[in-house]
């Protein structure tokens, strides 16, 4: 249950707003949207970001999920698990890889489920997520695997969902949309 309302998507205040958020998502909001049009200026921001994000990267889609999903492990947020599971799958993921990011520290680990590319993002998405400071050798062992630009966009990507579970969780945004 949220800890603040949602926001009510038909106030003709923010007709435009709510228009290029439902846009971005084919045509409807999440529990997430509502919650962000509390403040206009943090929903349009957050919307642009989370569009570059999801839409104009190099880093593969299977990546960009991969840690999606184990930040969402990592801080206990449903609700970014409920959104990111099925597209992980969608991306050419594994239910098994799924299902051993219930520890992601030994998914990072874990050779038989992920390659080399795989586990250093693990890796820097635990670091990034639990100690925020990246160890040299995690860093360069991503950036082997990723090249500088995916790298950025990888790190970029870690940071930009640990603020949305963040959020979620602090407002205790419901999994299951409206």
């Amino acid at each position: 249950m949220p800890r603040i309302p949602y926001r009510d998507e038909d106030d003709p205040r923010i007709g435009e707003l709510v228009e290029a958020i439902k846009a971005r998502r084919g045509g409807r909001l999440i529990n997430l949207d509502r919650m962000l049009l509390h403040s206009p200026p943090f929903a349009k921001g957050w919307n642009a970001l989370l569009g570059a994000v999801r839409r104009d990267l190099a880093l593969a889609p299977r990546v960009r999920e991969l840690s999606i999903c184990a930040v969402a492990r990592l801080n206990d947020a449903g609700y970014e698990w409920y959104q990111h599971a099925p597209e992980f799958l969608a991306a050419g993921g594994a239910q098994a890889q799924l299902d051993a990011l219930d520890d992601v520290a030994a998914a990072a680990h874990d050779a038989r489920r992920f390659d080399e590319a795989e586990r250093a993002a693990l890796q820097l998405t635990l670091e990034m997520t639990r100690a925020v400071k990246v160890a040299d050798a995690t860093l360069e062992r991503a950036r082997a695997a990723y090249g500088e630009r995916e790298l950025t966009e990888l790190a970029g990507t870690i940071a930009t969902y640990n603020m949305v579970s963040r959020f979620l969780v602090a407002l205790g945004v419901d999994e299951k949309d409206e």
